[in-house]
């Protein structure tokens, strides 16, 4: 496992991968430290400086600054995620920037509409989970 805790225009952003890809991000945080501290227990026996992670970095920076970027590029980790997880990560990647689903909808395209908020998952920033919503659209 590699990480890698980058500065972006919302905070302080970790991840933690392997040589599949991502496994976990955290979301903005205020210090590294605590971005650090949110993608544990995966970050506790990883090493700094995989140099796929400086490119994720790089894109994640990008897209939290606003900007239009490949998110859906970037490999995730499966190993170990149940189907209804893959299944639900390969559907968010889908949805076009800019742009929001609720989580009905996602769980629908799934294929598991008793789960509707169970399409919550570890790799928040390249899963795309920054797309979907409540059904009130809120």
């Amino acid at each position: 496992m590699y990480y890698e805790v980058f500065e972006t225009e919302l905070g302080w952003i970790a991840i933690v991968s392997s040589t599949n890809g991502v496994v976990r991000t955290s979301l903005p945080e205020l210090a590294p430290t605590s971005a650090l501290g949110a993608v544990k227990p995966e970050s506790d026996h990883a090493l700094h400086g995989y140099e796929r992670n400086i490119e994720i970095s790089a894109l994640i920076a990008a897209y939290c600054a606003g900007e239009s970027v490949d998110l859906p590029g970037i490999e995730i980790d499966v190993a170990g995620v149940s189907p209804f997880f893959k299944k639900t990560w390969e559907v968010c990647r889908t949805i076009p920037f800019g742009e929001t689903r609720s989580y009905r909808w996602l769980a629908e395209k799934a294929g598991n509409i008793r789960e509707p908020q169970g399409a919550r998952g570890r790799p928040w920033h390249v899963a795309g989970c920054h797309y979907w919503c409540p059904a009130t659209g809120s």
